[in-house]
């Protein structure tokens, strides 16, 4: 909302388009893009005016997107030029997934500045893969560019983005999927085209590993070839560490401007959100901003109060706090930064995060969990305040912060790569299957409006029901698995806030030569009428495969029954668990589809031939004292109460 003296450009342009602009690239590819122009009577302004680029593998020309990003900026005195990135819809090349974003991104942005109606400035912003492409751009540093809002993204692919600790986001695979599909091989080719709309990924996760040419994938080669890169190249390498993949390994030529990453306690991107605000609020004059809320992964998540299965009340939205709504607060960043008005945001604190937590848990009319929660202003992440503090894992489930005395103890669990854990809820993104729809109409929707979620996604009670991929009756609490190991704290005497960073620390031993480890913090309500058997509310989870265990760089099998001391990050949090709750970490091997099943045989990643059952032991004795290290935050009066 506009604030007394505070100055916003206003919607007082017609707009005018021209489609498919075709931009050159160095190597003479030519990328198609929709440039909107501010007008009067029809007829485009000279300007000079500020631009903002936008470039996507999705498609550029739905209303939507014209709307929201085209005409709506547009309107306020901008140029924006929206693009399809090399190899889809209306561009040419090949698309290869994230590799050509740095070079491409660069030469748009500075052909965008010699055009006679822009000024010189350019700024980028979009939400996921199209948050990806700015900071790719940014790593070559163009002199025009002037300013990035980066919305959900990534920083460094092979740590928690599209690899994770080892594993592989499954989430790419069907993201393949999707794209073959949507791609200008299938579109020039009917019948190839009909084929993937007709696959259903969920069927092809029943068939893992995928062999080369041996699924629909391979009616789109290069699409084929880019998945199995980025699924079987396990070593972080020269591949991953390119600029378009990895932005922290090149913070130091990294354009130097404004920049604002917005994400999600429950965006499959909230570690990399981070990471990125931390390296260049460290390295750049920016200024640098980082606002973190209660949501999941999507544009206009920020527009919302609920995620999953959980409410955080009124004030959790983007809308009051900041602006009124997501792309008024877009506006209100570029207004500051490309046309050096005064919209208020230089007084805004360099952190902003909504603290989840403080509700009385009851169930809302909607049918959601009242969590509740609150906006707070920070100067630096982490919290400068923080108190690393151990939780240890004791004997028969207990978790607290005495460490362990007895000489020997350990949990163990046996582990099937054939009955994984089933994904319930956490920091996914497309994750997504063709919807199924009636014949007669399958030829008028589109194929992009098809793509539903194949698993929940964000905040959600662990335990499982019909709906959950992968689940077999009797559908109960994953903690009723044997295969779970549940550490859980006494009932909280006062409230206890954690915020910050996570890391678990465990002493791992195992009958295999590879396995995984998963972690996942959960936050336990007690019994209420409205929840009988409370509510174990999921916060945060990460998975390590145990090949990497020492380094990245170099994959490493175990010996069997061997003790190792393995030391996993947890995607970050802030939430405060009430009074009565309980602090509970679960302890797996698996978590699936979310992530790709280890098959206990040390084979090369995804071209093993078989599995294998593993007795996997978590040790939690005098001298392995496995403990997850949770980020405390002293306790304010507003919230002793809760």
């Amino acid at each position: 909302m506009d604030q007394a003296g505070e100055s916003r450009s206003r919607p007082t342009y017609e707009v005018v388009v021209a489609r498919d602009v075709m931009v050159p690239m160095r190597d003479g590819v030519r990328l198609a893009t929709d440039i909107y122009r501010p007008a009067r009577d029809g007829e485009p302004l000279p300007g000079p005016f500020p631009a903002l680029l936008v470039r996507t593998p999705y498609d550029k020309s739905v209303p939507h997107t014209v709307e929201t990003k085209g005409i709506f900026f547009a309107r306020h005195g901008y140029v924006v030029a929206i693009q399809d990135v090399r190899g889809r819809y209306a561009s040419e090349g090949t698309f290869a997934f994230l590799s050509q974003e740095a070079e491409d991104g660069y030469d748009t942005v500075e052909w965008l500045a010699a055009q006679p109606w822009c000024d010189g400035k350019v700024g980028t912003f979009g939400t996921s893969y199209l948050a990806w492409v700015q900071n790719a751009l940014a790593a070559l540093n163009p002199p025009h560019l002037a300013a990035m809002y980066v919305n959900q993204g990534g920083a460094q692919a092979h740590s928690s983005s599209v690899r994770h600790n080892g594993a592989f986001e499954l989430r790419f695979m069907a993201w393949a999927f999707m794209g073959a599909a949507t791609s200008p091989e299938a579109a020039a080719n009917p019948a190839v085209r009909q084929a993937l709309a007709n696959t259903r990924f969920r069927d092809w996760l029943q068939r893992l590993p995928l062999r080369p040419g041996q699924s629909p994938l391979a009616l789109v080669p290069s699409y084929e070839r880019w998945l199995f890169d980025i699924w079987t190249r396990g070593d972080y390498d020269e591949f991953w560490s390119q600029p378009s993949l990895d932005f922290l390994a090149h913070v130091e030529q990294h354009a130097d401007v404004p920049m604002l990453f917005t994400g999600g306690w429950y965006d499959s991107y909230t570690r990399a959100t981070l990471e990125n605000f931390t390296a260049f609020s460290a390295a750049k004059r920016g200024p640098v901003r980082v606002i973190m809320g209660p949501w999941t992964h999507g544009t206009e998540m920020p527009d919302r109060t609920w995620a999953g299965d959980v409410e955080f009340g009124p004030g959790a939205s983007i809308a009051g706090t900041f602006a009124d709504n997501v792309y008024d607060h877009h506006l209100r960043f570029f207004d500051r930064y490309l046309k050096g008005l005064d919209t208020g945001i230089d007084d805004d604190p360099p952190v902003w995060i909504f603290v989840m937590g403080g509700g009385d848990g009851h169930r809302t009319p909607e049918g959601r969990l009242f969590h509740g929660g609150r906006w707070r202003a920070e100067r630096e992440w982490p919290l400068a305040r923080t108190r690393y503090t151990e939780y240890y894992l004791g004997p028969g489930g207990t978790l607290g912060t005495e460490p362990p005395t007895a000489p020997s103890a350990s949990s163990s669990f046996r582990f099937d790569p054939d009955d994984p854990v089933p994904t319930v809820g956490g920091n996914m993104s497309s994750l997504n299957d063709f919807a199924p729809v009636p014949p007669e109409i399958a030829d008028k929707v589109r194929l992009e409006d098809r793509w539903a979620s194949i698993v929940k996604v964000g905040p959600w009670d662990q335990r499982t029901t019909p709906d959950t991929f992968g689940a077999r009756p009797p559908y109960l609490p994953l903690s009723s698995r044997p295969d779970v190991l549940v550490f859980q704290t006494e009932p909280l005497e006062e409230p206890v806030e954690v915020t910050g960073p996570l890391r678990a620390v465990l002493w791992v031993s195992s009958t295999a030569v590879d396995t995984d480890v998963t972690v996942k913090l959960i936050d336990v309500y007690p019994p209420s009428p409205d929840y009988p058997e409370g509510y174990a509310l999921n916060l945060s989870d990460s998975i390590l495969r145990l090949r990497y265990r020492n380094s990245p760089e170099r994959a490493e099998l175990m010996t069997p029954d061997e003790v190792y001391r393995v030391e996993i990050p947890l995607y970050p949090t802030s939430n405060l668990f009430g009074r009565g709750h309980r602090i509970r970490v679960d302890i797996s091997s698996s978590n699936f589809p979310r992530f790709d099943v280890n098959p206990n045989t040390g084979e090369p990643l995804g071209r093993h031939t078989h599995t294998q059952v593993a007795i996997n032991t978590i040790h939690h004795d005098r001298d392995h004292p496995s403990h997850i290290v949770l980020p405390l935050i002293p306790v304010d009066e507003e919230d002793a109460d809760a």
